[in-house]
């Protein structure tokens, strides 16, 4: 039986560097719970070392929680890395720490802490999560196919850090699974600004980096379970399976 399902993929934790350091896997799950989430999904800039962590904090919260990255591009756009397990998410980031150049500097940019299920330490990352990996958005959104994920590009909307304030459009041979909007914008406004992209999906989902945030702007899909395979569908709108707004 087909119901809804209120669904927010983009969440950062205490490892990207812009994230408040209360971003923890017990702090995110419980607070999912509190917004009546379904499905999350831990998405850190260019990194996936906190993914497992969150999901063995959820088992207790009954929330699922999905395998994702932000990778942000060297054209400097971010492109949300959305999978069903970690496993195909460290191969993406293996790809991206190859290509990533820089130290980080915790005085400039933030700590990016490693942590465990128990909101433990368990170490920091030192490269620069903030920055711009040396792969294009074509290979990225390839590499996440490659890898049967599914590629979102991030808040199209905004002017910075998005496919389209970067590029200025969206280039046809970009197959995006679909596009995300920001809590700045309507889905009305949305369908008229962005008329020529109406072939693709658009979501929300609240791209948090405080606890509060978590779950404030997110999206209700009509699927059979809370699952990475039935989210595909929905975004595909196959078998009844349809993306509705939360």
């Amino acid at each position: 039986m087909l119901r809804y399902f209120k669904v927010d993929l983009h969440i950062h934790t205490c490892l990207s560097p812009c994230a408040d350091l209360k971003m923890s896997p017990r702090k995110i799950t419980e607070e999912a719970m509190k917004k009546s989430l379904d499905v999350i999904a831990i998405c850190d800039h260019n990194s996936a070392e906190n993914i497992a962590s969150v999901q063995t904090a959820a088992k207790a919260q009954g929330v699922v929680v999905l395998a994702g990255m932000e990778v942000c591009t060297k054209e400097e756009a971010h492109v949300l890395a959305i999978f069903e397990n970690v496993e195909p998410a460290l191969e993406l980031q293996d790809l991206v720490y190859r290509n990533l150049h820089g130290e980080n500097d915790p005085e400039a940019f933030g700590l990016q802490v490693i942590v465990n299920e128990n909101d433990e330490v368990e170490g920091f990352q030192d490269r620069l999560l903030i920055g711009a990996a040396d792969l294009s958005i074509e290979e990225v959104v390839n590499c996440i196919h490659q890898l049967d994920g599914l590629a979102i590009a991030s808040h199209i909307d905004r002017e910075s850090y998005s496919v389209i304030g970067q590029l200025g459009f969206i280039q046809e041979n970009l197959e995006f699974d679909a596009l995300e909007l920001s809590r700045n914008i309507s889905y009305a406004e949305a369908k008229k600004r962005f008329a020529e992209y109406r072939r693709y999906p658009f979501i929300k989902n609240s791209d948090a980096h405080f606890l509060n945030d978590i779950g404030e702007s997110a999206t209700e899909y009509l699927l059979e379970e809370p699952s990475f395979g039935e989210i595909k569908k929905a975004l595909r709108n196959v078998d009844g399976r349809k993306v509705g707004a939360a």
